[in-house]
């Protein structure tokens, strides 16, 4: 069966929280009224909550869009290392890697382009000077930051978010906090069912992304896993990226059929620019899914 693990050996790596800039938050108001108009209408509510939902997109969407970044080579192993230690915070990433993704999208959207650099190592011919100097486990993604650095893809999602500045990307709110630390911890246990389908009939991709349909209709306000988009969204978009192509030509299995919350889910997300930024060409994810799991068949 495959497993995570499997993954993590081939270049991919499997937390305080800061205010934000009114994401999540409805402006109080200074005036003083009585009881009954407190109370407000279906009407009332409805509109507020897509208020909410409108200014945690436009904050999002705001950050991400504040530089447009040019993306830098990967480097090789005849590559000179950068100035390890020198105050710069750096974050090593692979362009292919889904786990390495997970935080550049973190970092896109809170608008951090100008604030850690990113540092593409080429997992195929990557420089020794990255295992001796930078992150022993030979990994990505790593993030170098005061002087340390800091490996594990969940972990540095919600370290980036607590320590950097940028909206907010983890709810306030303790029953949407629980549910995405449930989500968050589901996320491995998604993406081995998943893979392990891929030589079987398919019944554990069913499962699985079931699990998924039914995460995001427990919120209404929004089409994300918390209504609002947050690091559960993050956690999952880089492999259901790569699963949904795949599946979809191989297996001639549509992760969408009869799951209407996850196609809203998908289009929404492809509307996110820190997460644009951050994408493949689905053929690659085909390519690279094909000579890297069928091949063992």
């Amino acid at each position: 069966m495959a497993t995570l693990t499997l993954g993590s050996t081939i270049g991919f790596s499997h937390s305080s929280s800061s205010s934000d800039i009114s994401a999540y938050c409805i402006p109080s108001s200074t005036t003083r009224f009585c009881f009954s108009s407190i109370i407000l209408s279906p009407l009332k509510l409805q509109k507020r909550t897509s208020r909410r939902r409108a200014r945690a997109l436009i904050a999002v969407k705001m950050a991400a869009q504040a530089f447009q970044e040019v993306l830098p080579p990967a480097l090789t192993s005849v590559s000179e290392p950068p100035p390890i230690f020198d105050g710069t915070t750096r974050l090593y990433i692979s362009y292919t890697c889904p786990y390495a993704q997970r935080v550049w999208i973190t970092r896109n959207c809170k608008g951090l382009q100008n604030k850690i650099q990113l540092v593409p190592i080429n997992l195929q011919d990557r420089p020794s000077w990255y295992k001796e100097k930078v992150y022993p486990p030979n990994k990505v993604p790593a993030l170098e930051h005061n002087n340390e650095v800091k490996g594990e893809s969940l972990d540095l999602i919600k370290y980036i978010d607590s320590n950097f500045e940028g909206p907010s990307l983890f709810p306030d709110e303790p029953g949407k906090r629980e549910f995405a630390e449930e989500l968050i911890n589901y996320v491995n246990s998604f993406t081995g069912s998943v893979v392990s389908s891929f030589k079987g009939d398919g019944n554990e991709a069913d499962v699985a992304f079931d699990y998924i349909e039914s995460a995001l209709s427990k919120y209404g306000d929004g089409p994300f896993f918390l209504g609002q988009f947050s690091l559960v969204d993050i956690a999952y978009a880089p492999f259901i990226e790569r699963f949904r192509p795949f599946l979809l030509e191989v297996k001639t299995y549509d992760i969408t059929a009869g799951r209407p919350k996850l196609a809203a889910w998908i289009e929404e997300m492809n509307k996110i620019k820190g997460y644009q930024q951050t994408r493949r060409d689905p053929q690659e994810h085909v390519d690279s899914y094909k000579k890297r799991f069928l091949s063992r068949l």
